[in-house]
């Protein structure tokens, strides 16, 4: 293979800016879903890796992602590549070797198909390790930081008013593509608050639908969704101090700095917690111990304690997205909807239940087609 070069640590940074049938250089130890995701849709030509896609700590899913997509992977490539190279560079991959200006410069591993499968099989054996690991820095964290999430946040008032409203809260994690797709009736019968967490604006706008307000640590979400007129809420360290000001600052927009522990996905959560919203839909959530690895957690003790606190108003997306396959049947919708009435009638007499049927109904609607 031969084509041009473009060069960034951070994935997630790198993909938005990759051209079609570039070969992206990144340094991503672990590669994850979301990564390789972001890789794939920007149509890489190739990629290579400075850094080990498989160290065998837990069962990542980038690797595997990119060979499914047919797209070329080297890794273990080495750090002197960020030296030796420049953005619009053009080398050749030829077997494990990485040539430029006529010359091998790294030699790398070949992300095979055989390589993940056995990878796979060390990481497995990893697991009950790296999760006993994974629970006790959830516990020793949760301990920490539960009266600071349980307790009474401070949020600033806003100009978005959420009480007894539904909010649908946009994360950029894995299958958040097929989640919105679901939720496409349900938006635009009921017209809830739209947010977007970080990259999640960008969702958003993806699929036609303006946000309402964005959250999180701004580096992963674009100017242009920036630019869009959502009321920004940028999350802070504890100690105050805000990476996303900076960027904020000088692109002359105005924003409101919330101070928590956890996740940016943690924080918009809690935002419509707080602000009296009836019903919470998340879409593209963190919800376990590998989605989490794969971001460099080490626990989800915020996200544990979040969950805790919001109780009964949120609905996972995921499991509303399972109620619909491509292809299903008159006869399996007639069936799921003949089991679900009973159960459905009751529950849609009672609050906040009430906004549950409505959300089953309309799912149902649309795999019988029903417009």
């Amino acid at each position: 293979m031969r084509g041009k070069v473009r060069l960034g640590k951070r994935t997630k940074e790198l993909a938005p800016l990759l051209e079609a049938k570039e070969i992206a250089v990144i340094c991503h130890r672990d590669l994850d879903a979301i990564g390789a995701a972001g890789l794939i849709d920007a149509k890489a030509g190739a990629v290579i890796n400075a850094s080990s896609s498989l160290t065998c700590r837990f069962p990542n899913l980038g690797p595997r992602l990119l060979f499914e997509q047919g797209i070329l992977h080297l890794d273990c490539a080495g750090r002197h590549l960020f030296e030796i190279l420049e953005d619009g560079d053009i080398i050749e991959i030829e077997g494990r070797k990485i040539i430029h200006k006529g010359e091998v410069i790294a030699v790398g591993r070949v992300v095979t198909g055989h390589l993940v499968a056995e990878r796979k099989k060390f990481s497995d054996l990893n697991l009950p390790a790296e999760l006993d690991r994974f629970v006790a820095n959830t516990l020793c964290y949760a301990q920490k930081e539960k009266r600071a999430l349980l307790g009474k946040l401070i949020f600033p008032a806003l100009d978005i008013k959420f009480q007894d409203k539904t909010v649908v809260v946009v994360v950029r994690g894995l299958g958040y593509k097929e989640d919105l797709q679901i939720l496409t009736p349900f938006i635009q019968e009921a017209k809830p608050i739209l947010m977007g967490v970080d990259g999640g604006a960008d969702a958003l706008l993806g699929f036609g639908y303006t946000p309402h307000l964005i959250v999180g640590d701004m580096d992963s979400v674009s100017d242009a969704a920036l630019k869009s007129g959502a009321v920004l809420v940028a999350h802070a360290y504890q100690s105050g101090e805000c990476p996303s000001a900076e960027r904020l600052l000088r692109l002359g927009l105005n924003f409101h700095p919330v101070s928590i522990p956890g996740t940016s996905e943690d924080l918009g959560l809690l935002l419509a917690h707080d602000q009296g919203a009836s019903l919470i839909v998340l879409v593209g959530s963190h919800s376990h111990m590998i989605d989490f690895l794969e971001k460099g957690r080490r626990g989800m003790a915020s996200t544990f304690l979040t969950r805790l606190k919001i109780g009964p108003i949120l609905l996972d997306a995921k499991k509303v997205s399972e109620l619909y396959r491509a292809g299903t049947s008159w006869s399996v919708a007639a069936v799921v909807l003949a089991a679900l009435i009973p159960i459905l009638v009751f529950i849609g007499l009672a609050s906040p239940w009430k906004h549950y049927f409505r959300l089953l109904w309309l799912q149902l609607r649309l795999i019988v087609g029903w417009r």
